[in-house]
């Protein structure tokens, strides 16, 4: 045999090894588990050496952040932090120096609490953080810097780790993390007594699924809850078209060879257990709210606000998931619906074109708006510092309403 005859099949037998192990990843991934750790990477925590119990680390203020602890209705312990707002900070420095540092046994008992408890003017985000890492790693810690942004005396967040990051207890899965949500909402609203007119859900990634969600579920109620508003950052549509378009890191393709032959794609998805449909339960979300009146009651619903920020760069999920969401949240609005290809040609007379920034269009109703911006430059993290964000948490407070 030549030596070329040979260096041909020993790249036949490289090519034929890199497909069967590729296949073998593929039907590994129609096991529960391995599902649970391609979607959620809950053991990716990211802050290896770092205790997230001591928040300075990462550039607060002593105190500023307090973590404490949340227990679910099924038994789990989720790890927690409440983020004081700089300028509110500042005016009770002295008092909150003086506190112990490091994870509290009795959040009630601390002075940040008291400040958010007690404050009537006090907003609060809830933070749903996406998947890998905890609740201290990568981008996440400037964005909490960036919520406040705006408003640096009154905006508090409180974010989780959900089951299964970082020290929280337990196992990650879609309905895991839908009591985790729910579990945190009940804490803001009958502990911290903070009215939800006066809390915005905010998501990056997976944690997009989970606020939409939440929102959701509390407008279905029979006598509903309607937050002050949704900022979505980088979200995904649901997991179906997730694992069409997924790079793991940015770089490795998930699903996108299976994905160019759709009847194999669709038998495969067959076999994922957390759907996370966000698409179609934003789309219920806004028909809800678009409706006259709100359940037994017949009292009109509040006006809703939701913004969808995406990086044109972001190579983790492209930014095609967010024109989805949009397209599925304007159709809600549509009493006899509306093609995708027809607000793709509606899209030019409203947008808002920001040059290197990128673009903006958004659909406005009686009952509410629904704001997609599409940033030039982000990425899929580094985007949730950025003044957009601040700016679209500002408007989800402040919509319909003159700021204080």
């Amino acid at each position: 045999m030549s030596v070329t005859a040979t260096a041909l099949q020993s790249v036949a037998y490289a090519v034929a090894g890199a497909v069967a192990s590729y296949f073998a990843f593929v039907a590994l991934l129609t096991v529960p588990f391995v599902q649970n750790q391609v979607i959620y990477l809950n053991n990716v925590t990211l802050t290896w050496f770092k205790d997230v119990n001591y928040p300075e680390q990462w550039g607060f203020l002593h105190n500023q952040v307090t973590p404490f602890h949340l227990r679910t209705g099924d038994g789990e312990t989720l790890h927690a932090w409440h983020i004081l707002p700089p300028g509110l900070w500042q005016q009770h420095a002295e008092e909150l120096i003086q506190e112990p540092a490091g994870l509290t046994p009795d959040i009630t008992a601390r002075k940040s609490f008291e400040l958010l408890r007690d404050d009537p003017d006090a907003l609060l985000v809830l933070y749903f953080h996406g998947a890998a890492g905890t609740l201290g790693s990568g981008h996440r810690p400037p964005s909490y810097k960036a919520i406040y942004g705006m408003e640096p005396n009154r905006i508090h967040t409180v974010a989780i780790d959900y089951r299964g990051f970082g020290t929280s207890t337990g196992s990650p899965s879609e309905q895991g993390l839908k009591t985790d949500a729910l579990t945190l909402a009940r804490w803001a609203m009958n502990e911290a007594k903070i009215p939800p007119e006066r809390i915005v859900l905010f998501g990056q990634s997976l944690g997009t699924a989970v606020a939409v969600y939440m929102a959701n579920h509390y407008a279905k109620l029979p006598e509903p809850v309607h937050f002050s508003g949704l900022v979505l950052v980088a979200p995904f549509a649901d997991v179906e078209l997730l694992t069409a378009t997924y790079r793991v890191a940015g770089t490795i393709p998930l699903l996108e060879p299976v994905a160019k032959f759709p009847k194999l794609l669709a038998y495969l998805n067959r076999f994922i257990r957390d759907k996370w449909p966000t698409k179609d339960r934003l789309a219920e979300f806004i028909r809800l709210h678009e409706e006259a009146s709100s359940g037994s009651s017949g009292s009109p619903r509040p006006g809703y606000w939701v913004s969808i920020l995406h990086g044109e760069d972001d190579y983790d999920i492209p930014w095609a998931h967010s024109e989805q969401l949009f397209w599925h949240a304007v159709n809600a609005t549509e009493p006899a619906g509306i093609s995708f290809e027809e607000l793709e040609k509606e899209k030019p007379e409203s947008r808002v074109d920001m040059g290197a920034g990128g673009w903006a269009v958004e659909r406005r109703t009686a009952r509410g708006l629904v704001k997609e911006q599409i940033l030039k430059n982000g990425l899929h993290d580094r985007i949730m510092g950025y003044p957009a964000v601040s700016l679209a948490i500002y408007g989800a407070f402040h919509h319909g309403r003159e700021p204080r």
